[in-house]
C-alpha cells in the first residue's frame, strides 16, 4: 500500500519560511511525477507546484513563483516544498500528491491519483 504522509505545516508570521516534506512508503516514488496542492477555507484546492519524476521539470503557480520552490529526493522518497516570504493568502492545507503513471505532467487535480493527508499552514499577518 503506498502512501504519501506530508509534514512541516504550522502557525507562522508574515514573512518567514517553511519546508514542508511530503515521505511516501511502498510503491516507485522514483518514478512519480509529484505535486503539491493547497486549499483554503471555503475555496476549491489549487496547483501549488509539479516536480517531474527525474527532478529536471518543475512548474509553479503564479501566486507562489518566485517564492516557492519544489524539489525531491528520490533516495528517501520524499518531495519538498520550500516556502519562502509567507503571506496570509498561502494560509491552506497543503497536500502532496502523486501521479504514480509518471506520464501524466498536469496542473490539474484529476491528474493525481495518490494523496496525502494534508498539513496546515496558516500565516499571520
Amino acid at each position: 500500500q503506498v502512501q504519501l504522509v506530508e509534514s512541516g505545516g504550522g502557525l507562522v508570521q508574515a514573512g518567514v519560511s517553511l519546508r514542508l516534506s511530503c515521505a511516501a512508503s511502498g510503491g516507485t516514488f522514483s518514478r512519480y511525477n509529484m505535486g503539491w496542492f493547497r486549499q483554503a477555507p471555503g475555496k476549491e484546492r489549487e496547483f501549488v507546484a509539479g516536480i517531474s519524476w527525474t527532478g529536471g521539470i518543475t512548474n509553479y503557480a503564479e501566486s507562489v513563483k518566485g517564492r516557492f520552490t519544489i524539489s525531491r529526493d528520490n533516495a528517501k522518497n520524499t518531495v519538498y516544498l520550500q516556502m519562502n516570504s509567507l503571506k496570509p493568502e498561502d494560509t491552506a492545507v497543503y497536500y502532496c500528491a502523486a501521479d504514480q503513471s509518471g506520464n501524466r505532467w498536469s496542473t490539474r487535480s484529476y491528474a493525481y491519483d495518490l494523496w496525502g493527508q494534508g498539513t496546515q499552514v496558516a500565516v499571520s499577518s
